[in-house]
Parts: C-alpha cells; sequence; structure tokens
C-alpha cells in the first residue's frame, strides 16, 4: 500500500525524482524508487542507466546529450511533469544530483540513493572510510593525487576509465611509492564484480573494465617525495631559479595570507609559484592565479604546480599592472616580486575585494619605502624578518644572515 501522511503528500509534490542505481540494476532498488521511474513522463540518465531500467521505464526515455550539458537545460524545460533522473550510485557523491541541485530547489525534488561506489569499495576491503582518504579523478588530472601520498595512509580513487589505474600506478613508482598495494574494484554491487591486488612497481592488470574505483594502500622507499601537511615546503620540492619566496618566509607569508575555503589569491610576480601552490594546497576549495612576466618561469609554474598536486592553479603570463586587467576578483593578494613599481601596489589594492588581504615582501630600499608609505597611510600590519644559517667558515661554523624581508600586511576596509 502506497505512504499515507503529511511525508507521503510532500513527497507527491516533488516534480523532480532523482534514483541513485547501482550495477545490480532493478533488483537493487526500492519499492519507491520503481514506482517513480514507472510514474515518471521522461526518464533522463545515461545510456546504461536507461537499459538497466528498460522492463520499468513507461514513459520517455532521454540519454543524457553529447557534450553533457551542465545547466539542466532539457530537464527544467519539463518543470511541472513528472521527470525522473538516473544517476550512479549516491547522486549527491560527485553525481548529477549535486549538478542538478544548483539549479532546482531541495523541496521540488525527492532524492533515492544507492550506495556509492565508494561506500561499496570500502565494504569489500573492511576498510573504514572515516580513516580513509577519498578522491575523484574522474575527468580530472592524476596529479590531485600527489598531496594523500603518505606512508600508511589508505585511498579510495574514483578513476576515469580502463587505463587510469596504470597511469597511476606508474606515477607512484616514480615518486617512490613503489611497494605500495593497488586494488583494482570492477562493476561493483553488478554480476560481473571482480577485485584484483599488485604493487605499483609491478603492475601489469590488463583488461581492466572502464567502471572500476582504485584502492591504494601507501608504502614508500627512503628517497619517497613525499608533501608535508605544513605549510612551508622545503625549497628543493620547487623547480627555480633562484626566484622564489624561501621556506622560512613563505610560512610566515601564508599565514599572514589567513587562506580561507573558497578564496582565490592573486600571486603578483610569483617566479617559482611556491606561494600560489602551497594557498592551494591548503584546502581542495581554495583556487589561485599566478602572475608572470618571464615565459620560462611561467612554464616553470605550472610544471610546479602538478608536481605539488594542485594542477588546477591558473597561470597568467604578462607583466603586472596591465596583466590583471579582468582577473576575477581576488579575496587576497600577494605581492613578492615586481611590487616596486607603485602602479603594481596601486592597481592590487583597487581590485582586492572589501575584506580582503594583501600581504607584500621587500627586500630592495624602494620596494621597502612602498610600503611603509602605504602602512603610514592606510594601516595594516608591519613585520621585519631577518633569518641567518650556520655555513662553514674555515673548519668551523658561523651565522650567515639572509637579506632581511619587510613584510606589510593590511586588510581592505
Amino acid at each position: 500500500m502506497p505512504a499515507k501522511g503529511p511525508l507521503a503528500a510532500k513527497r507527491a509534490s516533488k516534480w523532480l525524482t532523482i534514483v541513485g542505481i547501482g550495477e545490480d540494476g532493478v533488483a537493487g532498488l526500492g519499492d519507491e524508487a520503481k514506482r517513480r521511474i514507472a510514474e515518471a513522463e521522461v526518464v533522463f540518465g545515461g545510456r546504461r542507466h536507461l537499459g538497466l531500467v528498460a522492463s520499468l521505464a513507461k514513459g520517455e526515455v532521454r540519454p543524457w546529450p553529447t557534450p553533457f550539458d551542465a545547466e539542466m537545460r532539457d530537464v527544467l524545460a519539463l518543470k511541472g511533469k513528472k521527470i525522473c533522473v538516473l544517476a550512479s550510485g549516491d547522486p549527491f557523491f560527485h553525481g548529477v544530483g549535486v549538478t542538478l541541485a544548483r539549479k532546482v530547489k531541495p523541496e521540488q525534488m525527492l532524492v533515492l540513493p544507492a550506495p556509492s561506489s565508494l561506500s561499496l569499495a570500502a565494504s569489500r576491503l573492511g576498510w573504514a572510510l572515516q580513516d580513509v582518504e577519498t578522491i575523484s579523478l574522474h575527468g580530472h588530472s592524476i596529479d590531485l593525487i600527489r598531496p594523500l601520498l603518505h606512508p600508511g595512509a589508505r585511498i579510495l580513487a574514483l578513476t576515469s576509465d580502463a587505463d587510469a589505474p596504470s597511469a597511476i600506478a606508474a606515477l607512484l613508482d616514480e615518486l617512490g611509492f613503489g611497494p605500495s598495494r593497488l586494488t583494482v574494484l570492477e562493476a561493483l554491487g553488478g554480476p560481473d564484480e571482480t577485485r584484483r591486488t599488485v604493487r605499483a612497481d609491478t603492475f601489469d592488470l590488463k583488461k581492466i573494465n572502464p567502471l572500476n574505483v582504485l584502492a591504494l594502500d601507501i608504502e614508500s622507499t627512503p628517497d619517497a617525495r613525499i608533501l608535508p601537511l605544513t605549510v612551508g615546503l622545503a625549497d628543493h620540492l620547487f623547480e627555480h631559479d633562484g626566484q622564489i619566496t624561501k621556506r622560512e618566509i613563505r610560512a610566515i607569508t601564508l599565514s599572514a595570507l589567513a587562506p580561507r575555503r573558497g578564496e582565490l589569491l592573486w600571486d603578483i610576480g610569483a617566479g617559482s609559484g611556491s606561494i600560489g601552490i602551497e594557498w592551494m594546497m591548503a584546502h581542495p576549495s581554495l583556487r589561485a592565479i599566478a602572475i608572470e612576466a618571464n615565459n620560462e618561469r611561467a612554464a616553470r609554474i605550472a610544471r610546479n604546480a602538478a608536481h605539488c598536486g594542485v594542477p588546477g592553479l591558473v597561470v597568467v603570463e604578462g607583466a603586472a599592472p596591465k596583466a590583471l586587467a579582468k582577473l576575477e576578483t581576488p579575496d587576497a593578494i600577494f605581492i613578492g616580486g615586481g611590487g616596486s613599481d607603485a602602479g603594481v601596489l596601486e592597481k592590487a589594492i583597487k581590485a582586492l575585494r572589501p575584506g580582503g588581504r594583501l600581504v607584500a615582501n621587500a627586500v630592495t630600499l624602494e620596494m621597502e619605502a612602498l610600503l611603509l608609505d602605504q602602512n603610514n597611510r592606510r594601516g595594516g600590519d608591519l613585520t621585519r624578518i631577518a633569518l641567518s644559517r650556520a655555513a662553514p667558515v674555515g673548519s668551523m661554523q658561523a651565522w650567515r644572515p639572509a637579506m632581511p624581508v619587510t613584510q606589510w600586511s593590511w586588510t581592505k576596509p
């Protein structure tokens, strides 16, 4: 018997139903999901999904267009009709439910999820999901996995295709994680489900199902390239020509920049890109634009970003302030190179959103004079950073001072 009461009435008023479906097809669906599919005037989904529910769907079936329309125009045009959208597993875990939720109010849709592929993978392996790193590499660069590679880590990765496990295994071996065990879980939840395990450095699996999840049990060699969790990465982890904000100064600078979720940074005169890279490493929601006039350095920044697991860093090749025109409004700005032109600082201050932070570092007297002037006019905080490192003097050691840095940090009213 159909459910009755206020909850049932609310559900009946929703024009859009999103049904999560697994590889077991109709057999894994609940009664309400089956009923919603059968009653729908139009059912949207991938061709594989539509094939799985062919015995249920009585209305029109529409496969997703190619290329995929993230604006969901076809679905939204049918608002008010009984519409059903099919999704893989949990529609709100890297699924079409997330896309639709940007366009449709929650009270207008009913979501009936199935277990996500990562939940199925964890259950097969006996891994506690709360202790596992999860990442989607579907349609994304595999370089994103680099910051997660720590000895003892367990990672569940959504992949793009049959070739991804081999490519990820090769990357792990290149970075010194060859002893890691990789488990390829294929067609989870369906009749063709399989599971195979192999070391990264001896990966030889063939005929991998494109529908796969990769589980990684990370082990390292002594020379593995491990990216620490704290700010202030060692300078040797960046490719550079000497134009780099040194490790200790970088840590202090990032502390002053104080990244917050979802924010955008401009790194003006980016050099090696180390500030923008570490900004983005702090959280996956953070974005950065590196502005660099030198074309060789610009190319180097892109390589450094990929090698540190943040390939999404945007590199703008050009000299400030001209190169700053038409860039998206930043939440924070760092000026470390090329800032001695007063026009750069003024342009940056004008572009910064209200409440945004600006941090500028000076090693030259000319740049320091500009920062002193800005501090007198606008307020903020001035900090003098002086570091010394032990170095040989004959048969003994002595302190050798590095060039002092004057740092101005300011929050725009």
